[in-house]
């Protein structure tokens, strides 16, 4: 795959891993089991739960599943199905332990509200005195500082992460949390006012890291492990690096796979505080059941019970303040599945992916981990056979009002971009494949995505909420801030309202471009038809284009892992990128010699030639604009 393409696949799924499509297909027997803590009776649902996963299993093809669920009378019932090892057919147990990739923001989130409780830390406090060397880049400094909170929110402005920082095999596993950052120069830019709107950001994440060493002065890892984890009885839970393979192989820790079964052992993260975090499906029953107490242990408070009841429950932002519920705080983010509002957080690392749900009021929860990190499994089939085992109750939905839209509805419809992008190395992709319109109905709203063409209604729910169908509770809401800007939030990703210049521009530069090149390669073509060597300036245009394929054999014989690495095809795909313009250039200034053969008398094919040059070059102004050429992927 081209890495252009990858980059772009990583922007649009917001996955920090992407799944390797090699190695024979899983073709094995499946096992399951179920141990209940408590009382042996169990509901009709939650007794075929382990035959209904393990189909699931098989149908998605994923290698392995451990589970846990719940809930006030049966306590903590965990259980497991499928595969440890696809490699040796080991059954997976309730005994193996899993990564959970992001799931390890909420136990993390814990811990920073451990020492808030402490009083060693204050969710208000400004964070930048906290990150030597790190410097903060910060426009609204003086009114707005990054704080504590804004980090635990994903409300700080901050980039999410860098392909280097995502994909790599020369990452230390207990390499300074700063290092992560060298490439930037320790320098972060914040790109929105603080506090305003949510960006999911996984290098804030990494920031928490690094403020709990600096206030503890230990590392992040030995803190929550100790002071953490072993208070709470998550003896089987560390955030310590562990792998599957190697002199110090972790014997539990069951194999990551990508599609097809192709094992894959745990691989260090830059960004490790946002995601490393191996634990076992009863250390994370016992984990949901504090978060949902009173925040006591052995009779002393531990974590105040305000602060755990404020995990999942946004507030700061527009889009809270305009009363959208959903949204993320405090490391839960409060979603609505299958019409069931609960506080969650999902995860994906090497080899795995992870979801782990609360529902306090009924005091329930549930979590899985797979050991496959497929994108082609629906994973909603395994939250819809957690959730029905629960017997969650459904809260009635919020009533529809018919009424009529707010006084400045028709300054809402139009085409929106994100804002900010998730991404901000890949912003320019995101204005090509994350345009949305919106679009007043007779009932309603209807929010369409560009260029896909998938349509979502949304039904108004009084003044600006609307929500998606399928949903209890509000999904989306209509902003319209001070400075005239108009967004529209489903309270963890805002788009803002653009002309459509703005979003029709870079499709009108790539179409141009993609028509200039393929005009040039047919010219190639004719002109080998012909057994003729191209003219000196055709040929050193197609030159350039055709070289830009020369670092593919080299991608496919590395790791898909080391993407954001300095490697041989990295650095010939910078080299070609880098050159592909100048060879563009050259090829005008050999046409502009011999400006008579672009005349219509001498034919349209010269003229062509140089048009379609022209074109191909403007795309390389405008990716070099946006720090895309030359693709540096381990920048």
């Amino acid at each position: 795959m081209h890495p252009l393409l990858v980059a772009a696949a990583l922007a649009l799924i917001g996955s920090p891993a992407l799944a390797l499509p090699v190695a024979p297909a899983l073709a094995a027997p499946v096992a399951a089991t179920l141990s209940a803590a408590g009382s042996a009776v169990v509901s009709r649902d939650a007794a075929a739960l382990p035959a209904q996963l393990a189909t699931i299993l098989q149908a998605q093809a994923l290698t392995g599943i451990v589970w846990t669920l719940v809930d006030p009378a049966l306590g903590v019932r965990t259980g497991a199905a499928g595969l440890a090892d696809a490699r040796s057919a080991v059954p997976m147990t309730v005994q193996h332990r899993v990564h959970v990739g992001s799931v390890a923001k909420t136990a993390l989130a814990l811990g920073v509200l451990r020492l808030v409780q402490q009083g060693r830390l204050a969710l208000d406090q400004p964070v930048a005195p906290l990150l030597h060397p790190l410097v903060l880049h910060n426009p609204w400094e003086a009114q707005a500082p990054v704080r504590l909170r804004h980090l635990l929110d994903h409300t700080s402005g901050l980039d999410d992460a860098r392909l280097s920082q995502a994909f790599s095999l020369r990452v230390h596993a207990e390499a300074p949390l700063a290092e992560a950052f060298a490439r930037q120069g320790h320098r972060l830019p914040v790109r929105v006012r603080p506090g305003e709107t949510s960006s999911y950001s996984n290098s804030g994440y990494t920031l928490l890291g690094m403020v709990i060493e600096a206030v503890t002065r230990q590392p992040y890892e030995r803190f929550l492990d100790t002071q953490l984890l072993q208070p709470l009885g998550l003896h089987d839970s560390s955030f310590r690096f562990s792998t599957q393979a190697g002199p110090q192989a972790d014997a539990r820790l069951a194999m990551g796979h990508f599609e097809r079964g192709a094992a894959q052992a745990a691989v260090p993260i830059a960004l490790r505080p946002a995601g490393q975090f191996s634990t076992t499906a009863a250390d994370m029953g016992r984990l949901a059941q504090f978060l949902m107490g009173d925040g006591h242990l052995a009779g002393q408070p531990f974590v105040a019970a305000p602060l755990l009841r404020a995990m999942g429950q946004p507030t700061g932002t527009a889009a809270a303040a305009a009363g959208l519920a959903v949204g993320y705080a405090l490391g839960l983010a409060t979603r609505d599945r299958h019409g069931v509002p609960g506080r969650c957080h999902g995860g994906s690392s090497v080899g795995y992916r992870a979801m782990f749900c609360l529902y306090p009021s009924q005091q329930k929860a549930y979590f899985y981990a797979v050991n496959t990190d497929s994108d082609s499994a629906d994973h909603a089939q395994i939250d819809w056979q957690l959730t029905t085992a629960l017997s969650l109750a459904a809260p009635a939905p919020q009533t529809q009002v018919v009424a009529p839209p707010p006084g400045d509805a028709a300054a809402h419809e139009g085409w929106y971009l994100p804002s900010p992008s998730r991404f901000e190395s890949l912003a320019w992709l995101d204005m090509l494949f994350g345009v949305q319109r919106l679009q007043r109905t007779a009932t309603g709203w209807q929010l369409s995505r560009w260029p896909t063409g998938t349509t979502l209604a949304l039904e108004p729910l009084g003044g600006a909420l609307l929500r998606a169908p399928g949903r209890s509770i509000a999904s989306h809401v209509l902003l319209s801030l001070p400075d005239g800007r108009r967004l529209i939030s489903t309270g963890a990703q805002t788009h803002q309202r653009a002309s459509p210049w703005r979003v029709l521009a870079p499709w009108a530069s790539l179409s141009a471009a993609a028509l200039g090149g393929v005009w040039l390669l047919l010219r190639g073509l004719q002109a080998a038809a012909r057994r003729q060597w191209p003219a000196p300036a055709l040929a050193t245009a197609l030159a350039g284009l055709l070289a830009l394929l020369l670092p593919l054999p080299l991608f496919f014989g590395q790791s898909f892992l080391a993407l954001g690495d300095l490697t041989p095809a990295s650095a010939l795909l910078a080299a070609t990128s880098g050159v592909l313009p100048l060879t563009l250039l050259i090829g005008l200034g050999l046409k502009m010699r011999h400006r008579q053969r672009l005349r219509p008398a001498g034919g349209s094919a010269g003229w062509l030639d140089a048009l379609a040059m022209a074109a191909v070059l403007q795309l390389c102004v405008v990716l070099a604009a946006w720090g895309l050429l030359p693709l540096r992927l381990w920048a």
